[in-house]
């Protein structure tokens, strides 16, 4: 096909192939851009052989564990599609981790290899591998049962000369053959595990789901199908690529529409909007917390956000105001929300660009092709009728492989036919669409009473003087647990909690009004922009408890 003809999205390909195939097939067009340097797919085809035949000369083999920890940076993308084609499993690491749960990773996913930049802001990843032995200075390499046997450092990172220089892997690959390396990617199928990305830990620590090409690459195109995606689209890429949302819904949402990658190494809500207006980006994807701070940037109408058309929004509840807001003041009409877990790859629904604004706030959507949905009771395990609350399951090729090397969690996890228990308390109506209310973990229980903690954010971010709002549960002597809030404030505004919830008392059954309320100033969050509940009820029982002392 020549590249002025009409491209054909693209699915069921190996993950190194499908790079492979767009540099044939749209040799020419940009493919990865910064600031310093811009890829067409056939230049980024080229640069990804050459670092796969330097990971093949240092002796990375197939199906070999390769834990990634840096930022957006551009060898990221670069290695995603270096490693597949050679057949090893990109294990991708949290940008916020210390040595406690980086240690934890390493050990769980047995990686032989980590490749790494020097840091992020005011952690020094070099100094937290040296901590768990990873590099010399800390526990003897192989005493702590971490296996990891080589490092290679990106950036300034590759100073250290405990680790192998990013550029080395370039240098070392004319001692590899594109013979042997074309060996190697033709040896890897569709359905191998080529991806292990690990659960973003809101409520706890993370397992690590095995994700084959099958399973990311048709996400990505289903997602992509959804937004209407073509080459001529270009992404504003500021979500983690650590994280499914930005190396799934990002890069391979994008690329399986032959579109063009533009990424901010770290969410900066300012370079975010320059990136937007310099590359006349027309995606951008967020969680609602990214898409409130670009708003709120000063002087924000100065910035050029006219090219934008679509993007997705996930991760959290979508405030009906904050959406409105974004497709008026942000140029984004077409704006989705999509709804998922890495567990499923991870899009399970997605919003019509279309859709109202109620849909587009107060559901999900209904569930991609090929994707099986239904309602459950979390008790039971048998259907529920339609419009009734319960689990939500899923399922379909978009259902991971399994939990690396924890039998007993993926059992628990998927059933005999396939069905993936997603966790959430949700509700399917006549028409398809899913409303997903919470955890099923969240659930406050005060008195007998169960209670949604969505309805009380809702509530709570219905007072104008409120930005942000979210509930949970208390431990209580006498009722079990009580229903407690953190909320944050617009800027100015000096409400307290008692008159906050006074304000909920004409709205809420006396039963859910929130009694204990903290004004926050922010909330604690995983580095994919998801606010940890777990953390939030620690916070304010330690607080409690102090005051009780």
């Amino acid at each position: 096909m020549a590249q002025t003809d009409p491209f054909h999205p693209v699915r069921d390909l190996p993950v190194g192939a499908l790079l492979t195939h767009l540099a044939r097939v749209l040799p020419d067009r940009e493919a990865l851009v910064y600031p310093s340097v811009r890829y067409s797919f056939a230049e980024l085809e080229q640069e990804a052989r050459l670092v796969a035949r330097g990971l093949m000369a240092v002796g990375v083999e197939p199906g070999e564990r390769v834990a990634l920890w840096a930022t957006n940076v551009p060898e990221w993308v670069v290695l995603q599609f270096a490693l597949a084609k050679i057949g090893a499993v990109l294990v991708t690491v949290n940008t916020s981790f210390r040595a406690k749960e980086l240690d934890y990773l390493l050990r769980q996913c047995r990686a032989r290899t980590v490749v790494t930049i020097r840091g992020l802001k005011k952690v020094d990843y070099l100094v937290e591998l040296r901590a768990v032995g990873v590099l010399p200075g800390g526990p003897a390499a192989g005493a702590s049962g971490i296996d990891v046997t080589r490092a290679i450092g990106i950036g300034d990172a590759a100073d250290d000369p405990a680790l192998v220089p990013y550029a080395r892997l370039r240098a070392l690959a004319d001692t590899v053959t594109d013979t042997a390396l074309e060996a190697r990617s033709a040896a890897v199928a569709v359905d191998d595990v080529i991806n292990m990305q690990y659960t973003s830990g809101t409520t706890g620590f993370p397992k690590g789901v095995m994700l084959s090409s099958r399973n990311i690459v048709n996400n990505g195109h289903a997602l992509g199908h959804a937004m209407a995606l073509t080459p001529a689209d270009r992404l504003a890429l500021c979500i983690p690529l650590f994280h499914c949302f930005g190396c799934v819904i990002g890069v391979l949402g994008m690329f399986t529409h032959g579109g063009c990658l533009c990424p901010v190494e770290r969410f900066e809500a300012e370079a975010v909007l320059k990136t937007i207006g310099r590359e006349r980006c027309t995606v951008v994807h967020g969680v609602p917390t990214m898409f409130r701070a670009m708003l709120e940037v000063p002087d924000f109408s100065r910035h050029d956000v006219s090219s934008l058309r679509t993007g997705i929004m996930a991760g959290a509840p979508c405030p009906a105001p904050l959406m409105r807001r974004v497709i008026d003041e942000m140029h984004l009409p077409e704006m989705t929300i999509a709804y998922g877990l890495t567990e499923a790859s991870p899009g399970i629904t997605i919003t019509a660009r279309d859709d109202s604004i109620a849909h587009r706030t107060q559901t999900v959507g209904r569930a991609l092709p090929d994707v099986d949905v239904r309602i459950v009771d979390p008790a039971t395990r048998e259907s529920v009728p339609t419009g009734t609350r319960g689990e939500l399951q899923t399922r379909g090729y978009h259902v991971m492989k399994g939990y690396y090397d924890k039998p007993e969690a993926t059992a628990a996890a998927l059933d005999a036919d396939g069905w993936l228990s997603t966790g959430d308390q949700a509700e399917i109506d006549a028409d398809g669409y899913v409303r997903v209310s919470g955890r099923i973990k969240d659930l406050i229980i005060s008195g007998g009473e169960n209670i949604d903690p969505s309805e009380i954010e809702v509530c709570l971010r219905g007072h104008p003087d409120v930005s942000d709002a979210y509930a949970y549960g208390v431990s209580d002597e006498r009722w079990g647990e009580r229903v407690a809030a953190a909320v944050r404030l617009h800027p100015g505004a000096t409400i307290g909690g008692k008159a906050l919830t006074e304000f909920c008392r004409g709205t809420l059954a006396s039963f859910k009004l929130p009694r204990v309320i903290r004004i926050v100033d922010d909330y604690p969050m995983t580095a994919s922009g998801k606010v940890q509940k777990f953390k939030l009820r620690e916070l304010h029982e330690q607080e409690l408890a102090g005051a009780s002392d």
